[in-house]
């Protein structure tokens, strides 16, 4: 059974840094593109940045430059370092977890506020 679990989210004011972490298990860990997306309220869930298992990375435009995602294979886990945060960068995150072959799966989510 997929299980992949969030952590790092918080409130930070506009300009700071958050890392978002997610542990992944049940799974092939190294076969899987794992990404970060983020839903605020009223929106439809977004892109935020995507890695594949070699560690091809691809970003929504507005958080170029900004964010970073990494992963390590060995401890199956993905992170997302977010920095300059904006106050539209609030919202929850999620991790995803895909492959064509067994579909994608997705985390509980873990809420980011970017507030003064």
């Amino acid at each position: 059974q997929v299980q992949l679990v969030e952590s790092g989210g918080g409130l930070v004011q506009p300009g700071g840094s958050l890392r978002l972490s997610c542990t992944a298990s049940g799974i092939i860990f190294s076969i899987y593109t794992m990404g970060w997306y983020r839903q605020a309220p009223g929106n439809q869930r977004e892109l935020v940045a995507t890695i594949t298992g070699g560690g091809r990375t691809n970003y929504a435009d507005s958080v170029k430059g900004r964010f970073t995602i990494s992963r390590d294979n060995a401890k199956n886990t993905v992170d997302l370092q977010m920095n300059s945060l904006k106050p539209e960068d609030t919202a929850v995150y999620y991790c995803n977890a895909a492959t064509m072959l067994y579909g994608a799966s997705w985390g509980q989510g873990t809420q980011v506020t970017v507030s003064s």
